[in-house]
């Protein structure tokens, strides 16, 4: 009984905080993207980017596909792998599959990065920009789990990027 009255109440409360995912004007695709100002010079900014992707994906050379370090600029391909919670509460993974890139630009004193074209790998490549519409005839209220599934997950590597981006302080040890 308790199991059920925490679940109706998490289920509630995931209806109530509807994820509100970026969807860009001009194309009317889900896109974040961000100019961000960060000490260091293009070179500087673009190894950090690097050392990022090769940290927090597991095999960032797959994952990579371009790398123009004359330009500043890495573009990758990854997947998000999204979770179904059962009757019981347990949460199951899925087979559902939401492919996304990613780009990111460096310039002198500011990088910005992209996070965009979100795919359901499917018998087709299935736009994600349809799980928003609540007039399709294939619609179900898992899209909306999803979708807040997806946008946890960008914004908390987004995140860790910026993060990543910032400057070594080294502590002068000079006595």
């Amino acid at each position: 009984m308790k199991k059920t009255l925490i679940l109706t109440a998490l289920i509630a409360l995931f209806f109530v905080a509807q994820a509100q995912v970026p969807v860009d004007e001009d194309t009317k695709l889900i896109t974040y993207q961000e100019v961000v100002e960060m000490d260091g010079i293009k070179d500087t900014l673009y190894n950090r980017a690097t050392k990022w992707v090769n940290r927090h994906y597991k095999n960032p050379q797959s994952v990579l596909i371009t790398r123009d370090v004359n330009g500043g600029k890495l573009v990758g391909k990854h997947r998000i792998r999204m979770v179904d919670t059962d009757a019981d509460g347990n949460v199951l993974n899925s087979n559902t599959l939401v492919n996304y890139k990613f780009t990111i630009e460096c310039k002198d004193g500011r990088f910005r990065y992209t996070f965009d074209s979100f795919t359901m790998k499917a018998v087709s490549r299935f736009p994600l920009e349809r799980w928003l519409d609540k007039e399709d005839p294939m619609y179900t209220p898992k899209w909306e789990e999803y979708l807040a599934q997806v946008d946890r997950e960008i914004r908390e590597i987004i995140e860790e990027l910026k993060e990543a981006m910032k400057p070594v302080i080294v502590k002068d040890d000079d006595w």
